[in-house]
């Protein structure tokens, strides 16, 4: 028979696992850079999940993180000190602040049914109420989405694209699947500039 909590956590550990390979062989410096215009980074998106990790599925279930997270503290978290290490957090610390916040959820996951009641203390006064249910997909979706992130960062960092990259094609492959795409662009590269340049 399905079990819509089991595959709802399956996909989360599966989302993790995969956010957690993009940083694999990384300098400190690599997994700290931003690499978009807004500073999006590797660490920065595993210090995030954990946060959310430790938030939606522990605390809003009367189940508090075991350990402090000085952005969370001083109130920093609200101007985005969760999307980035500073000088002070190791990727080792980091790492594995995600892994306990993992841990902790999950044990939340395997003690409380998807109609348990929970509450977000920072969501809208009115809207605050929740079920475990809607915080586990909600959990999925940021999970897979910033994972998504990770795969763009390595990307831009190394060159290293996903894990079916060399299965779809070798270097030349990908040289003329991407000049291909180039030219497609280019063949609207009039709009750019008003006057056609």
């Amino acid at each position: 028979m399905f079990d819509l909590k089991e595959e709802l956590h399956r996909k989360l550990r599966a989302h993790r696992a995969g956010l957690l390979t993009k940083l694999e062989g990384l300098s400190e410096y690599d997994l700290r850079r931003p690499m978009t215009p807004t500073g999006t980074n590797l660490l920065g998106l595993v210090k995030h999940l954990a946060g959310l990790e430790y938030g939606y599925l522990g605390e809003s279930f009367k189940r508090p993180a075991p350990e402090t997270m000085s952005w969370f503290e001083d109130g920093s978290v609200w101007e985005g000190a969760d999307m980035w290490a500073a000088p002070d957090e190791s990727s080792e610390y980091l790492i594995g602040l995600y892994g306990r916040a993992c841990a902790h959820a999950d044990r939340t996951i395997a003690d409380l049914d998807l109609e348990t009641p929970g509450w977000v203390a920072h969501w809208p006064a009115g809207k605050r109420d929740t079920t475990l249910g809607f915080l586990l997909v909600r959990m999925v979706s940021e999970t897979a989405q910033h994972a998504g992130h990770a795969d763009v960062v390595r990307e831009l960092v190394d060159g290293r694209a996903g894990p079916d990259h060399d299965e779809v094609g070798g270097e030349a492959w990908w040289r003329e699947y991407v000049a291909g795409i180039q030219a497609a662009a280019d063949s609207f590269a009039t709009d750019a500039c008003p006057d056609g340049r």
